[in-house]
């Protein structure tokens, strides 16, 4: 006989608990939730996207050396299985040198993205799709951050990639995305932020540090977090000087409209091609904006040209995005960029990418904070049926099949048992409606169909029940 839920947990003696930074999401989290995908899916879907997936673990090659330094840091090695430590480097393992053990006892990790994996994905998939191959793609990721509010180590992304084009169409129309889908999801206040690589990297140049382009953009991407006092002792610890700092210093405040910083910024940049270049693709992306909501009935969107907006990850080439909610103290709730040559650290050289991600777990957090989620979103079951005894069961069976297959989620309570608990049992579940059942309605045919939330009753014959909950679905 097999041990019972209450007998395991009594001997074995472990009080249950999660992994911190993950979570357990309960029913009507998970209607909530889905209600978030399904609406950022079909958004993907009207702008020609298709769905992929890939596997939760990838080997550890795949991803290290794709995020910098800080983002390795953050990837979750899987141990080898059987005995890992049989094929440890002796030397690391008496040195008790962690990092350098790692290559000898962990060939896997948990996926810390789904750009790099996605990138993989069209490498060795490069026979079989078309390009420009326009993807989405719904999966979780783990990343070994200290966990806080809107920061899990396990949480969703939604990401939409288009590879095999050049076009800074494509990073227009992912303004658009961010717009409407967000939109759709009830957000009325959010800025979309974007900025360029190349303006950094003129940048770096044009103070004469072009080879410390990463530990400048790390270090600015901070700006929010730390403080521009923050931010000019992080630049000193990584190599700049102060004379580097007076000259960031004007371009990291920069203010005014989008089209008055990149007025100053033709004129910072005039010396370097990298950053003109950059500029000219800010400018065309804003252009291409502009033309696609010419005519239409969507909200124009707060894009903002934001030159701290670093994204610390190296494989972004071109323009970059974040975009941020104002209606609730949150992180960014998406981002991401151009990827010129992503797939070339996979041997296929010369594919240029560019994509973008939903931060779906902080979407939620936002969403539930200000409440933005319809009641819609939070339906399950809308009508229980009761069950008094044998009889009452049998008469009420053809009436649930006629109510599921009228497409209106429906329940027959599994045994019989008294009113009260019942009803309870349709208050925890907040069903709508209940449907009782006695031996006066058996004879008559005409049932009570009680509305939970009224308290209101009305006899109805079974058609009639089914009309009425049919239309208001």
């Amino acid at each position: 006989m097999p041990f019972s839920f209450c007998t395991f947990a009594v001997m074995s003696n472990i009080k249950p608990s999660l992994a911190k930074g993950t979570r357990d999401f309960s029913p009507q989290e998970m209607v909530k939730r889905n209600y978030i995908f399904d609406t950022i899916k079909k958004v993907f879907k009207k702008y020609g996207y298709a769905e992929i997936q890939t596997p939760s673990m990838e080997n550890l090659s795949t991803l290290t050396g794709k995020y910098g330094d800080e983002g390795d840091k953050l990837i979750f090695k899987i141990l080898n299985s059987g005995d890992y430590l049989s094929k440890a480097n002796a030397n690391h393992l008496s040195a008790m040198n962690s990092n350098a053990l790692i290559s000898s006892i962990s060939e896997k990790a948990l996926r810390y993205d789904l750009t790099v994996p996605f990138a993989r994905y069209v490498v060795m998939h490069q026979n079989d799709i078309a390009l420009p191959f326009k993807r989405f793609q719904v999966q979780p990721v783990w990343r070994a951050d200290r966990p806080q509010k809107g920061r899990y180590r396990e949480f969703y992304q939604c990401d939409v990639d288009v590879v095999g084009s050049e076009s800074l169409l494509n990073e227009a129309e992912f303004v658009l995305i961010y717009q409407e889908a967000l939109s759709n999801l009830g957000m009325t206040d959010f800025t979309i932020k974007i900025n360029n690589r190349k303006i950094l990297s003129g940048i770096a140049e044009i103070i004469g540090k072009p080879e410390l382009i990463v530990d400048m953009t790390v270090a600015i991407d901070k700006l929010d977090k730390i403080g521009f006092e923050g931010v000019t002792k992080e630049l000193i610890e990584r190599g700049f000087t102060e004379q580097d700092i007076d000259k960031l210093k004007p371009v990291i405040l920069l203010q005014g409209t989008n089209e008055e910083k990149l007025s100053s910024l033709k004129q910072v940049l005039s010396a370097s091609a990298t950053g003109l270049k950059g500029i000219e693709e800010i400018e065309t992306v804003f252009s291409y904006v502009a033309g696609l909501l010419s005519d239409s009935k969507l909200k124009k969107p707060d894009l903002e040209l934001d030159i701290t907006l670093a994204r610390g990850l190296n494989y972004y080439t071109g323009c970059i995005y974040e975009v941020k909610t104002n209606e609730a103290a949150m992180g960014s709730i998406g981002g991401g960029g151009r990827y010129d040559d992503l797939t070339g650290m996979f041997g296929l050289k010369g594919l240029t990418g560019v994509g973008i991600s939903f931060g779906a777990d902080r979407i939620y957090d936002v969403m539930q904070e200000v409440n933005l989620f319809p009641e819609s979103a939070a339906a399950g079951t809308k009508v229980l049926i009761s069950n008094f005894d044998r009889e009452a069961e049998l008469y009420a069976l053809p009436l649930l099949q006629q109510l599921r297959e009228a497409g209106v989620a429906a329940e027959l309570y599994p045994s019989s048992a008294k009113l009260k608990k019942q009803m309870s049992y349709a208050d925890d579940k907040s069903i709508p409606y209940v449907v009782l059942i006695g031996s006066d309605e058996i004879q008559s045919g005409i049932l009570t169909l009680k509305n939970m939330h009224t308290g209101e009753q009305e006899k109805l014959s079974k058609d009639a029940i089914v009309d009425l909950l049919k239309a208001q679905q």
